[in-house]
């Protein structure tokens, strides 16, 4: 049986779908499974031990985009794949399904879409508290024979292997910023892709600098993606500032692939971000986490993983405006971030850095 997976765009997203290629091969041992996903978040796949072969969708515009896809329609009908899966159900991977010319193709009821599968499972339009891996797990459900039951993240969490060249890697970052085994790491992620999940500066500068002030062993690792640069230097500066004579303690490394930022959190004791990819990677880690959720559920992305590793969620309760599309914020402020205060966060923080694994 050949089984192709489609899953495009956000590498959170990516990573939400990593339980199904495990839960396909227990459910048809003998299956070969593809997986297409683009550049940007092929990374959370490369490595994965269900997957028997990743491809990469090319990401480019205009006519150039066509061509791509009619180059990669042709490898995917040549393929000759049983069923394929369209995890995302956008305009692109729903065409790329219908294209693949497989005799069973599953994707989500999506007006105008749905006539390019030969099952297309009901999907609300609104944001209901329901965690993504659920959602997609739905489309398993509609497979027929399927007898996995549901979806579980003690048998199933989300998975990203590393490559031992990319261990190796921050081994050497580590080593170059003057970090050693002794020191206990704490990971800040302060970018997010819109302003709808970016904490305020202010704020990630006071956390940083209250958790390098408690403890000499520890070393506060800045990240952030390569658009946001200029504000995790602002934030570094201003947590230094803080901490005056002990600013050495909040130490930034660098730019780093998502393999490495993968490797990294696992040495860390603790990642602290919004609700973005890198959250969602530190999730495949064992590493507590403290989630920052903006106009976002938490029970819909939250880390699916072995739940006695310590996750805590802040977020804002009972605003009307909340969960949103995130097109325009209403009020106009970002409340949903804005007052998720520095006290709160560091208080979590601290709990969890108390647990041992």
């Amino acid at each position: 049986m050949k089984i192709l997976l489609i899953r495009l765009r956000l590498i959170g997203d990516v990573v939400f779908t990593t339980p199904i290629p495990r839960a396909l091969k227990r459910a048809f041992p003998g299956a070969r499974i593809s997986y297409l996903v683009e550049e940007a978040a092929a990374p959370v796949v490369a490595h994965n031990p269900w997957i028997d072969e990743v491809i990469i969708a090319p990401r480019r515009r205009g006519v150039r985009r066509i061509a791509d896809d009619m180059a990669l329609a042709a490898r995917l009908r040549r393929a000759r794949y049983d069923l394929v899966v369209d995890l995302h159900g956008g305009p692109r991977s729903s065409w790329l399904t219908r294209a693949s010319g497989a005799a069973r193709r599953i994707g989500y009821q999506v007006k105008g879409r749905s006539w390019m599968y030969t099952t297309a499972v009901a999907r609300p339009r609104e944001l209901r508290p329901r965690h993504s891996v659920v959602n997609q797990w739905d489309l398993l459900e509609a497979i027929p024979d399927w007898a996995e039951g549901q979806a579980d993240p003690l048998r199933d969490a989300v998975e990203m292997p590393v490559p031992g060249e990319a261990d190796a890697a921050m081994d050497r970052r580590l080593a170059a910023a003057g970090t050693t085994s002794h020191h206990e790491l704490v990971l800040a992620h302060v970018s997010a892709g819109n302003p709808f999940r970016r904490w305020p500066e202010p704020a990630f500068a006071r956390v940083l600098a209250s958790l390098a002030a408690f403890d000499p062993r520890r070393r506060v690792v800045v990240s952030s993606g390569p658009s946001d640069r200029d504000a995790a230097g602002r934030i570094v500066s201003a947590a230094r500032a803080i901490l005056g004579e002990n600013a050495g303690r909040v130490v930034d490394i660098g730019e780093f692939d998502l393999a490495e930022l993968r490797a990294l959190i696992a040495r860390s004791r603790l990642f602290i971000g919004g609700d973005t990819g890198p959250l969602h990677i530190a999730a495949t880690t064992r590493t507590p986490i403290v989630g920052l959720y903006g106009p976002t559920l938490a029970a819909r992305s939250q880390p699916w993983r072995d739940p006695a590793v310590p996750s805590f969620a802040m977020e804002v309760a009972d605003l009307p405006c909340r969960p949103c599309e995130q097109r325009v914020c209403v009020p106009g402020d970002f409340r949903c971030l804005t007052t998720i205060r520095p006290e709160q966060v560091i208080a979590a923080a601290e709990e969890a850095l108390r647990w041992r694994a």
